[in-house]
């Protein structure tokens, strides 16, 4: 494997953007093709992002030979095939959240990493922002002591009218829940120790097209922690958090989003017998490039994972219980996996 690595992109999606800078930002990758379903649209793309080389179709992409690389970003209902063709391929996968949608899938996507013996991980940004890792830390070390509650929100307006949206159509996997919501639900997990709640209770409203455009879900950890997470396409923007532990009260102002502006985080911590709040900063980092950065560490040296198959599991139990659960408006019980 050269020192450097050969990146492709399947599709034209919009969030490619997010990604672009980062591949071209990092010391250690380069964005060579991009693939679309036609190939002068996929030509028309090269040439407005300065590519490369474009490809008609994704499977000419996939057996380009000079690629090590690939970035994920198709529709959800798509992610599961194209991750797995990609591995059968050779290549390494960067997949865009959620990975997939039910067990089965994610099944068969281990299955094939095992095989290729290929890095695939799902682009989960703020646990590639340094910010969630300086929590995550603190709260190992009991600085606050227990983790007793969470509060998070993220929602953003989504027009009723705007039926055309991939969010509000469910044949490809849309709705607010595995949009917005596998954020404050999956950063939960994360700062639990990376293991589904024991219980779920959510309470969903749908559109007119049948997807749920909020979820509200709270959950109960065996630790005995509660968490309660929101998540709306109909209210305005919000992307907050509140931690609160035996001795203090962390706010996090940009939980989900950290860094995605390029510039400097921060979270505060209020401690139980002091009335001032201490601010503590994070460096200007954004959270995509640090999905690449992660990649190559992963191909490059043999680091990790940051979001193991094994913690996108959790997230995904969590998920289907969450949907279950808003179906049946009762509570849902997740079993503790063995280890």
């Amino acid at each position: 494997m050269a020192e450097q690595l050969r990146w492709g992109i399947l599709s034209t999606a919009e969030i490619n953007d997010s990604v672009i800078g980062p591949l071209r930002d990092a010391k250690r990758s380069k964005l060579v093709a991009v693939a679309s379903r036609g190939l002068e649209k996929a030509q028309a793309y090269a040439q407005e992002k300065g590519i490369e080389r474009a490809y008609g179709d994704y499977e000419t992409l996939l057996n380009d030979p000079e690629i090590d690389v690939i970035y994920n970003p198709l529709p959800n209902t798509l992610h599961e095939e194209w991750t797995v063709a990609a591995l059968e391929a050779g290549k390494h996968v960067l997949c865009e959240k959620p990975l997939v949608l039910d067990e089965a899938a994610l099944d068969r996507i281990e299955a094939a990493q095992k095989k290729s013996g290929k890095v695939v991980f799902e682009a989960v940004k703020y646990l590639h922002h340094p910010q969630t890792w300086k929590i995550i830390q603190s709260l190992q070390r009991g600085e606050w002591g227990k983790l007793q509650m969470m509060q998070g929100w993220l929602h953003f307006y989504l027009p009723p009218e705007d039926q055309d949206n991939i969010r509000l159509q469910p044949q490809l996997g849309g709705g607010a829940y595995w949009d917005l919501g596998v954020y404050p639900v999956g950063y939960a997990i994360s700062i639990s120790g990376g293991v589904a709640p024991v219980e779920v209770y959510a309470i969903q409203h749908k559109a007119d097209s049948g997807v749920d455009i909020s979820m509200n879900v709270q959950m109960h950890f065996a630790t005995g922690s509660v968490a309660q997470m929101s998540c709306s396409f109909r209210t305005a923007a919000r992307d907050d958090l509140y931690i609160v532990c035996d001795n203090a009260v962390v706010h996090v102002p940009v939980p989900f989003s950290a860094g995605v502006d390029n510039k400097e985080s921060y979270f505060t911590v209020t401690e139980l017998e002091k009335e001032q709040e201490k601010r503590v900063s994070t460096e200007a980092r954004n959270p995509f490039l640090g999905e690449v950065e992660q990649m190559e560490a992963c191909v490059l040296d043999g680091a990790p994972p940051l979001v193991p198959l094994e913690l996108s599991r959790e997230f995904l139990r969590t998920a289907l219980a969450v949907y279950a659960s808003a179906a049946s408006k009762r509570p849902v019980q997740i079993t503790p996996r063995l280890t």
